[in-house]
């Protein structure tokens, strides 16, 4: 899979977004930038939900999370994003729109059956009004337009393209996909225990698999992955008489990353510590020892490689941050080492990143910062 273009006319605060990205790039990695408050994070946000949500019902309330102000007068269909994709062998586009519409209470006809458009949600809930002794109700709703796809084409792409978006963002990013009264916890004192922000987001991550979030450890998923790597070698054991090697070599694997540290699980599997050999001798380690930097790499190693995540569009935001420069002109080759057949798309401020690739790989959002600096020399 790989995303070649997102438009986006009017969203929020992305305004006449037509971005491109080349499938013959190579390596197929983007950075996106822009001023702070350009729209960087909205737009992936708005392409992971449109990609990952749309085809299962459970997931549609994170649609319509998304969708919340997004204006629409009554009779009107407005785009919401026009999004290509090619899936191997043919471009397929999908274009998501709104449509409003009234009518006498009774009398709506079932519009599903075209061809190739999808109901995905209603983004307003009916509103009944009482006009000339009828009831009127007003709706609105959000769907899918495919080229040359018939309707269970549609479906089937959908479903296939929702396991191949991933999104990885700090946790401490504003997601539009939550309910909009656990938005506004971020910036109050509020617990997980009483519900708050951190809890609901939480919550938002066990239901879509493709988020992900990296600001500390994932000790869970990596406790997840010594456990599989044990599996594996009971098995080989049963089968063969001899013990297998995937713990020991997913043991060489993790500290071939760390450098000079070395990874240890817990006796009980309850947790994870690590060593630090110097001048002879052992020193114990723990998460907290560890830098923001170093448990953020490994974290991000750790996802992408034992969630098996390959031949996806990976977007992620503001993947630099807790990284020194040279890491994250280094994450460039990393990601391209460590899952060469993902598309990335890195919402950055980080000009050491972009220069780890060509300028033609970086993509801006308006108003351009290149301009910006020009205006203000030819002003000075």
């Amino acid at each position: 899979m790989h995303l070649l273009r997102v438009q986006v006319p009017d969203f929020r605060g992305l305004k006449d977004i037509d971005i491109t990205f080349e499938k013959d790039f190579v390596p197929k990695i983007f950075p996106l930038g822009s001023q702070n408050g350009g729209g960087k994070s909205t737009l992936l946000q708005l392409i992971f939900v449109l990609l990952h949500c749309s085809v299962d019902e459970h997931k549609k309330p994170f649609v319509q999370a998304v969708l919340q102000g997004f204006k629409i007068l009554d009779g009107e269909e407005k785009i919401l994003a026009i999004i290509d994709i090619w899936d191997g062998k043919k471009i397929v586009q999908l274009e998501f729109y709104c449509q409003k519409f009234s009518f006498v209470a009774g009398t709506l006809e079932e519009d599903i059956n075209s061809e190739n458009i999808i109901e995905i949600c209603y983004v307003e809930n009916f509103r009944e009004e009482i006009f000339h002794d009828e009831t009127r109700l007003t709706i609105t709703v959000l769907k899918c337009l495919f080229n040359n796809q018939s309707h269970e084409q549609a479906k089937s792409f959908l479903e296939k393209i929702s396991h191949k978006i991933f999104l990885a963002a700090p946790s401490t990013q504003v997601f539009l996909f939550l309910p909009q009264n656990y938005k506004k916890l971020l910036f109050r004192g509020s617990s997980k225990a009483d519900g708050g922000y951190y809890g609901i987001l939480d919550s938002a991550k066990s239901e879509l698999k493709g988020f992900f979030t990296y600001d500390f450890l994932a000790v869970e998923l990596l406790i997840e992955v010594f456990k599989n790597a044990r599996d594996r070698d009971f098995k080989e054991a049963i089968k063969t008489g001899h013990y297998g090697n995937s713990y020991q070599a997913l043991i060489k694997e993790l500290n071939l990353l760390l450098g000079n540290k070395t990874i240890n699980l817990d006796e009980d599997f309850s947790g994870v510590n690590f060593q630090l050999y110097n001048n002879g001798e052992n020193i114990e380690l723990y998460p907290e020892d560890l830098s923001h930097g170093e448990l953020k790499r490994l974290s991000i190693y750790v996802w992408l490689k034992f969630r098996n995540i390959k031949d996806a569009i990976v977007l992620m935001d503001e993947v630099e941050i807790a990284f020194h420069p040279d890491w994250q002109y280094q994450i460039i080759s990393d990601l391209k080492e460590w899952t060469p057949s993902n598309q990335y798309i890195l919402a950055t401020h980080s000009y050491a990143l972009c220069e780890a690739l060509t300028p033609a790989h970086v993509k801006e959002i308006e108003p351009k910062l290149i301009k910006q600096e020009s205006n203000i020399t030819n002003e000075s």
